[in-house]
């Protein structure tokens, strides 16, 4: 009775939770119409106040892995300020269908073919009827190196922020007024920004405006407090310094709301969390008993595979997906799991029963429910064809790691030291393989973050299922498939040629 009490109590609070989320992400678009805009085959989407007059248009520009979802704090917020707000995905992301090219290692390569699809996005922006004919350009991480190379040849552009900016194309005067924002715990961009600032004014400290006589140009860096690398695009603000500065630079005075959407987003992403709680309670319980592993066994099931896969993969081709870096983590997942799978089975665990349709109803919960909710607030979660094919190969490698790391976790009923450990173990295995490959592979490392997001949340409904079917292959398979669908729709498409 009490732990349906408690269940009852979870279904309402999540409820609640994703109610509150909703309604609150939701107003922050209203007044706005959001429509799409195909550039070519780019996808766009634009943001602009319902009946307003003309404005400039500021093009937004997402990172590396990112999309047009993860820049909308700042769309809607620059909308509402009245500014014609165009935000894309870049190609080789989110449902742009035409893959990354060239060299992505050096600037005359993929950061040319990129600052040209820059280009086209302005052109477009530029050719809106509700636009005045002015323009400035905000962009995040690997975006902002290339909208400051854009910005510097193109004279349209008025004004360029940069947020967690690298670039080595700044100047003393150019591009010109141009905003630097740095999360607080961005130690490195943070001084980058502050190096270039100073290339106008060696004497410029953090949060100071430079102004450039000679080319009436001006210069500033804005620390967002207690943010890092992603956190910033949720910053509010980052996003008034944004707002400020462009209303600056095109002699406007915007007073209006900030889109503070990123709590609303945890809220209503943990009352999805905590629904799946009492909905697994829901789940047909199986007969059979509970089984803890030896701690040598499972010693076994997560160091000898962390050791040996960095190390076997380097004797073989790993590139055989049109996806950056996927290939090689679908054959590390892969590899490492089916030496765990083999492992637990000469210890005689059997991967027997599995819970088919306990499987198939944490699929679709992860994928349909969760993903929904991120797709339309997060990040692009939707794939298109080509993504849909790379999800079936990566799902090759997930499904055995998942399920040999639920069937060493005893199906969430062993010690939490035992999870951590084989989990952490299996990132470390990640890093192993980048130092030996890191020219190929170091873009495992911003991919890294995903990964934990994952085990601590998916892992959390996972573990719920296990112990509510006793069948721990069925929660593995579920989570195999969902990280599947995660990565593949998170690394950038790519095409050498």
């Amino acid at each position: 009775m009490r732990s349906f009490h408690s269940r009852l109590l979870a279904a309402i609070a999540g409820i609640l939770f994703c109610a509150l989320g909703i309604w609150n992400l939701e107003h922050a678009r209203s007044g706005l119409t959001i429509t799409a805009l195909s550039v070519g085959s780019t996808p766009a989407t634009i943001y602009q106040l319902k009946n307003a007059g003309k404005a400039p248009a500021v093009v937004i520009a997402h990172g590396f892995a990112g999309s047009r979802q993860l820049m909308e704090a700042y769309a809607l917020t620059l909308a509402q300020a009245g500014y014609v707000a165009v935000s894309f995905d870049f190609e080789g992301h989110g449902r742009n269908p035409t893959p990354m090219t060239g060299d992505i290692t050096q600037v005359s390569g993929t950061t040319q073919i990129l600052k040209r699809e820059v280009r086209r996005v302005v052109d477009a922006a530029l050719a809106l009827p509700s636009v005045d004919g002015r323009v400035a350009l905000l962009g995040h991480s690997m975006a902002s190196d290339i909208i400051v190379r854009e910005a510097v040849e193109d004279p349209r552009v008025s004004a360029t922020v940069t947020i967690s900016m690298f670039s080595e194309a700044v100047t003393k005067s150019e591009p010109r007024n141009l905003l630097m924002i740095s999360g607080e715990w961005e130690s490195f961009l943070r001084a980058n920004a502050l190096q270039k600032a100073q290339l106008t004014d060696p004497a410029a400290k953090e949060g100071d405006t430079i102004s450039d006589p000679s080319t009436s140009s001006r210069r500033r860096t804005f620390v967002a407090p207690h943010v890092e690398h992603v956190s910033v695009l949720y910053s509010s603000p980052a996003m008034r310094d944004a707002r400020d500065w462009l209303d600056d630079i095109f002699g406007r005075n915007s007073k209006t709301p900030i889109a503070a959407t990123g709590g609303w987003i945890v809220i209503l992403l943990a009352g999805i969390l905590l629904l799946a709680w009492p909905l697994a309670g829901l789940l047909p319980r199986m007969d059979c008993p509970a089984t803890t592993l030896p701690l040598r066994t499972f010693l076994l099931v997560t160091l000898l595979p962390a050791a040996l896969t960095p190390l076997l993969l380097t004797l073989v081709d790993t590139h055989f997906l049109p996806i950056l870096v996927a290939d090689y983590l679908a054959a590390h997942l892969f590899v490492f799991g089916l030496i765990s799978l083999g492992v637990l089975t000469w210890n005689g665990v059997t991967l027997k029963p599995i819970a088919l349709a306990s499987a198939a109803a944490l699929t679709a919960y992860g994928i349909l429910i969760f993903g929904f909710a991120l797709d339309r607030y997060v990040a692009s979660f939707m794939p298109n064809a080509a993504r849909a094919q790379v999800i079936v190969m990566i799902a090759i490698g997930s499904v055995p790691y998942m399920v040999a790391d639920a069937l060493a976790a005893d199906g969430g009923r062993a010690p939490y030291w035992r999870v951590l450990l084989g989990r952490g173990v299996f990132l470390a295995s990640l890093g192993v393989a980048v130092l030996l490959d890191f020219e190929r592979l170091f873009f495992l490392l911003i991919i890294i973050p995903v990964i934990v997001l994952f085990f601590v949340v998916f892992g959390t409904m996972g573990g719920w299922v296990a112990r509510r079917t006793m069948s721990p292959v069925a929660a593995g398979l579920a989570l195999g498939l969902i990280l599947a669908w995660s990565l593949g729709v998170s690394f950038p498409m790519f095409s050498p040629g």
